[in-house]
């Protein structure tokens, strides 16, 4: 006796099976013969054979005999008798053998019932089958089937009830009710048969549709492309927009956007109240550059001599500007971090944006923020808004006609938050490169990709940048030059730039042996050298009205004249004092500008102990002066006792302008005890530092903007903390030649080299 497993099959006594002939060899591990016993087993799960076990199967088998051995690969088995499985055993040559009981059944099954009810079964199935081309096949096939068993057997693949449901047809004893069972399986069976191909027909119908009408339409868009080629003069505007959209290069997104705009500007023509609006959009949109530029060749030496060229000094800005774009070559990106140039007016932190842009051969726009502080203004307006338009950054990539500009964001620090959204926030996804490949303009409404565009950023100050946005900068600083470079600067970029725009030559125009030296010191104040380009404008153009009325070319210009040719008297420049007083110091700031010299004034007058702070101090000033009142106090203890019967005033001089930040504490400290002391500190000393309430000198920032407005003013010797020291290889050799400069780490180093105590 054979003994096969199966999985999944209707097994019914009265019934004929199939099973496929090596599925019989590897099931029972010898091939079937005619005629031999073969006990049907069920399996509980699909199980491979090597991990059957006694407990793999359902209590209830079904005995039948193999009648035919097909030459297609079958075996047909005639099932006749259920039976308990009482015990199941299991050989290492793959065999099982079973010891079994016949399962009696209750013949309650009225034949002639059932057969008229088997004879309306296979009427139906041959009425389905008439709608397939293998029907007459399908329909012997239903012919031969003799009972409900072999009917359940032959639909077995197709029926979805599950191996449960299955099994519990052969463990019903009641024969009727199995018949009855097994009937509603078949006939709901056979709907869902109908559902499921009816389903397919319709889907099927749809699709054929569906390329029908792709097929008619690419006939059509080759006709029309065939017209437009013949007869391009007769484009209307529509259908030339609809061109350029097509070959803008878009994204999924935005040209199914567009897409979408064409259908309903055709819909609705030229004259519908929204077509101008609809025709703005998408003219603006199909000429962006949605296209990526291929990546050029850097040439690090070509681009190092574009920087030299355009510019005088700056040696460390541009030492890591060719770091950028070194890396820039060697990881083949676009671009890379976004960088933050920080410095005071006229220092080229624009400029040098343009030199970049020269160097890396991209286009250079520039972007005002000065001022912006409507949300819109980065993110664009709505569609939905009378004057809708987009925001400075598409529209910046709009001039620029590529999607790899150099970019200049100008005058970061000027955005300001107001009821209409927060600019600096918006600005946040346009620069994270995390974020940036899919940046969303409210007036575009779909995703465009900055990830290529090299940002640049400028400001005067890092004071009012909110943090979130600084944080994804990284901050160059661009120093104050001095004035052997302004000299450079001017002889090598302003004068002859000066000259073209005023439409003079060379040699129409000379200047006498010191004459820019002087416009520096005496007639700009500033750390860049925007009032230098200025003055230079101013001569040159004097000179074309001279030139105008007939003066002889070459003009000169002698130092003595520069009052005449420039209107305007010398600017009195901050310079030390001549005499010294007890109570006045001479301090350093720093300002959006570059540096400045400070002086602290101190007096006492009689009174009682009452405090009086001028000068339009900030918050952080204040706090200083009242630290060092409190240092002072406890150095000075005998003068401290006289101070409670007088008044103490502190006045810092230039009252107009606000003066804040941590810097002045060593400044107003040594004016206090200077001034309770009696001796007086040379105005041709200086010093910056902040100090804490245990007299030592805390760091400050700014130090080369500082020492080189003490060069400028006359200073001498000039105190600093002495955590700053590292600082000084930021600062020019010739402002160092020309200072003493003195690292201190406390209030009494400096006190006792002034000998104040």
């Amino acid at each position: 006796m054979a003994v096969v497993p199966v999985y999944r099959m209707i097994t019914l006594p009265d019934s004929n099976i199939y099973l496929q002939t090596d599925l019989y060899k590897n099931m029972t591990g010898r091939s079937p013969i005619e005629g031999e016993k073969v006990t049907i087993i069920i399996s509980k799960k699909e199980t491979a054979r090597k991990d059957l076990g006694s407990e793999s199967f359902y209590p209830i088998g079904v005995s039948g005999r193999i009648i035919e051995i097909s030459d297609q690969g079958y075996v047909l088995v005639h099932l006749s008798t259920r039976v308990n499985l009482d015990e199941i055993y299991f050989y290492p040559d793959n065999t099982i053998e079973l010891t079994v009981s016949r399962r009696e059944e209750i013949n309650d099954l009225d034949e002639q019932e059932a057969m008229a009810k088997l004879a309306a079964i296979k009427h139906e199935l041959s009425s389905f089958s008439k709608g397939f081309e293998w029907g007459e096949a399908l329909r012997n096939y239903i012919q031969s089937w003799n009972t409900i068993g072999d009917i359940g057997a032959g639909m077995s693949p197709w029926m979805s009830e599950s191996n449960e449901e299955r099994y519990a047809l052969l463990a019903e004893d009641s024969k009727k009710l199995r018949f009855e069972k097994l009937e509603a399986m078949i006939y709901q069976n056979l709907e869902l048969l109908r559902v499921r191909l009816k389903a397919q027909s319709v889907q099927h119908q749809n699709n054929q549709k569906l390329y029908h009408e792709q097929a008619i339409r690419k006939q059509i868009s080759y006709l029309q492309k065939e017209l437009d080629e013949l007869h391009p003069e007769e484009l209307d505007d529509i259908r030339k927009l609809e061109l350029k959209i097509e070959n803008a290069g878009m994204n999924e997104t935005a040209l199914k956007e567009a897409r979408k705009l064409m259908n309903r500007l055709k819909a609705e023509g030229t004259d519908g109240h929204e077509s101008g609006l609809i025709m703005d959009y998408l003219e603006f949109a199909s000429s962006l550059p949605w296209k990526k530029e291929p990546l050029k060749e850097i040439d690090l030496s070509e681009a190092e001599a574009i920087l030299d060229a355009d510019h005088f000094g700056l040696e460390k800005v541009k030492r890591r500007i060719l770091e950028q774009i070194a890396v820039m070559r060697l990881k083949k990106k676009q671009s890379g971090s976004i960088l933050l140039f920080v410095g005071a007016p006229g220092t080229g932190k624009t400029s040098i944006g343009q030199s970049i842009a020269k160097a890396l051969g991209r286009e250079y726009v520039r972007v005002s923020l000065g001022g912006i502080h409507d949300e819109a203004d980065i993110r664009g307006h709505r569609r939905t808004y009378i004057g809708a338009m987009p925001g400075r950054i598409m529209d910046g990539i709009h001039k620029a006609g590529v999607s790899n500009p150099v970019m200049v964001l100008d005058e970061v620090d000027k955005l300001s938050a107001s009821f209409n959204g927060d600019p600096a926030s918006a600005l946040l996804e346009a620069l994270d490169p995390e974020q940036n490949f899919s940046f969303t303009d409210h007036y575009m409404n779909v995703p465009f990709d900055l990830s290529d565009v090299l940002f640049i950023c400028t400001a005067n100050t890092i004071d009012t940048i909110p943090e979130p946005l600084f944080n994804r900068m990284e901050m160059i600083r661009f120093q104050g030059y001095t004035p052997i470079e302004k000299k450079e600067i001017a002889i090598q970029h302003l004068l002859p730039k000066a000259l073209e725009s005023a439409g003079l030559g060379k040699e129409d125009l000379t200047l006498e042996n010191g004459v820019i030296e002087q416009i520096i010191d005496e007639y700009t104040r500033e750390a860049g050298v925007r009032g230098l380009k200025k003055r230079i404008d101013t001569l040159c153009r004097s000179a074309a009205i001279q030139l105008v009325k007939g003066t002889t070319s070459p003009i000169e210009v002698k130092k003595e004249q520069l009052r005449e040719y420039l209107d305007m008297s010398p600017i009195h420049q901050k310079l030390v004092k001549d005499s010294a007083e007890p109570g006045v110091v001479t301090g350093l700031a720093w300002t959006e500008v570059g540096g400045d010299v400070l002086y602290i004034e101190t007096m006492k007058t009689n009174g009682s102990g009452k405090l009086t702070i001028t000068g339009q101090l900030g918050d952080v000033m204040k706090e200083s002066a009242q630290i060092a009142i409190s240092l002072v106090k406890s150095m000075y203890p005998e003068q401290a006792t006289q101070l409670e019967h007088q008044d103490l005033h502190i006045h810092v001089p230039d009252g107009a302008t606000p003066k804040d930040g941590p810097s002045a504490g060593i400044t107003l400290t040594t004016a206090l005890a200077s001034l309770v002391s009696g001796i007086s500190v040379s105005p041709a000393i200086a010093m910056t530092g902040e100090v804490s309430l245990q007299g030592n000198v805390n760091p400050i920032g700014g130090l080369p903007e500082k020492l080189m407005a003490a060069q400028r003013s006359g200073v001498q010797k000039v105190f600093i903390p002495a955590d700053n020291v590292d600082d000084l290889n930021d600062v020019a050799e010739e402002v160092k030649d020309q200072l003493t400069i003195i690292p201190v780490h406390t209030v009494s180093e400096v006190l006792h080299n002034l000998s104040l105590e």
